[in-house]
């Protein structure tokens, strides 16, 4: 799943419920889906919302008029997307909604955005969207005001139900985290249950299955070149953190544009295990030309051992899985022996256009998707976890979601929250973390092109 770039270059359960503070962020998307259709009137589902509290917060107003839904299909697919759309239409017989979704909806619908003629409702995830940049090119609805005392269906107060909380943009609120992935490092289970290979459990573990595996005729390690944002959320980013004592404000620095962040010795500490992991020829050499869908083939093949992704993997991938392939995983393998669990978490967000047309059907949509029915749909639709609170170990929830909770809730782990950085650092930070895996560049190298970028970006 690629996640987001910039909108205008012209312009990640279960809602798995968690108490916390993409497929697919850090920030950028592309699927393996089917295209849907860009543009499909949704009018059935009339059986269904009885099912998820069908009717609207202000229950005695009646919307009416057209209603613009605009989705990125990626690795979560568009399951629940079909299905909450038709339960919303059916507690609302009045309102035309017109869903417009797909793999390429993003790029489709990018001169409406341009022009000042978005649809009315927005799904911030895939490529061509990037929530900062559509805040700072004043694209979204001010949501501050009305997020404080909103309720959903149920008459829950959304933000007190929310598991990360919406970030904030000059103390203002523009969008709110709907999925809450982890990134993270996948195995096979099975494979080394078969092998007698031991799970990793930090970083000394991890290199020293690695030896075994790489013996074995197997390479340990394989990472999605052409989008290199996967490395660095499921492995760079972490290990920052550890070797920042468990502090993530250095990231929070780095996203803040701050030169001295990205100089700091915990961020060369962990570009440093990148290339233990290239010198070792743990890393698979394709990686650096190879895409995520190719990649994910490659992992289930049993060509790479370990691949670094986001919870979305297991759906996106779920017509290719081998029979018996049992996915384990881990949110970080960067700390050291006895070190915390790093999850870096990442959000795709739901928002509002400025220019809506239809903006009490778009908050009255917003109400009904934060609910706690509509939070169990997307985990059995999406295979994801997403981000209202609860517990999950009853639901339909896949394992690897659950495990993946079990992580997020501990108390010992280390919670990143999303983190935005600016679009072009962020393409700086990707493409120097490429040629580092790839053997192009040192560390010395990587921080001197990121710093140039923050620089530039900074004026």
């Amino acid at each position: 799943m690629v996640l987001k770039n910039k909108l205008a270059m012209g312009i990640a359960a279960t809602m798995l419920v968690l108490p916390l503070a993409a497929c697919g962020s850090n920030n950028e998307t592309t699927n393996n889906q089917p295209a849907n259709n860009a543009e499909t009137k949704t009018n059935e589902g009339a059986n269904n919302a009885a099912n998820t509290g069908g009717e609207t917060a202000d229950a005695g107003t009646k919307l009416t008029g057209d209603f613009e839904i605009q989705y990125f299909v990626g690795g979560y697919g568009d399951a629940w997307w079909k299905k909450v759309i038709a339960d919303f239409q059916a507690a609302n017989p009045e309102l035309n909604i017109k869903a417009l979704g797909g793999p390429k909806i993003n790029e489709q619908n990018k001169p409406r955005w341009i022009a000042g003629t978005p649809p009315d409702f927005v799904y911030i995830d895939g490529p061509e969207l990037n929530d900062r940049q559509l805040v700072e090119d004043g694209q979204l609805e001010d949501l501050t005001e009305w997020i404080q005392t909103a309720t959903n269906v149920d008459g829950d107060k959304i933000i007190d139900i929310l598991a990360q909380a919406p970030q904030q943009y000059d103390s203002k609120i523009y969008n709110i985290p709907l999925v809450l992935n982890s990134w993270g490092i996948f195995w096979d289970k099975a494979l080394f249950a078969e092998k007698g290979w031991t799970e990793p459990t930090d970083y000394q573990s991890f290199l020293d299955v690695s030896e075994k595996i790489k013996a074995a005729g197997i390479t340990p390690f394989i990472h999605t070149g052409k989008y290199p944002y996967y490395i660095n959320g499921a492995f760079l980013f972490p290990a920052i953190v550890s070797a920042n004592n468990n502090d993530y404000t250095v990231l929070q620095d780095m996203a803040a544009n701050k030169v001295e962040a990205y100089e700091s010795p915990a961020v060369m500490t962990a570009l440093n295990k990148i290339v233990e992991l290239r010198d070792k020829g743990f890393i698979d050499k394709g990686s650096v030309q190879i895409n995520h869908t190719d990649s994910q083939m490659l992992f289930l093949q049993h060509k790479d051992a370990f691949i670094a992704n986001g919870l979305w993997l297991p759906n996106e991938m779920s017509k290719d899985v081998p029979q018996g392939f049992q996915f384990g995983f881990i949110p970080s393998v960067g700390q050291d022996n006895g070190g915390k669990i790093v999850a870096n978490t990442s959000t795709a967000t739901v928002a509002i256009a400025k220019n809506a047309k239809n903006k009490d059907a778009a908050k009255a949509f917003l109400q009904f998707i934060f609910s706690k029915a509509q939070a169990s749909q997307w985990a059995e639709l999406s295979g994801a976890p997403s981000n209202i609170k609860g517990d999950i170990s009853a639901s339909n929830a896949p394992s690897h979601v659950k495990d993946a909770a079990k992580y997020l809730t501990d108390a010992n782990t280390v919670v990143i929250p999303t983190i935005t950085y600016n679009a072009d650092v962020d393409k700086a930070m990707q493409d120097a973390s490429a040629a580092l895996a790839a053997g192009t560049i040192e560390p010395a190298d990587w921080v001197k092109r990121v710093t140039d970028a923050v620089k530039k970006a900074a004026k």
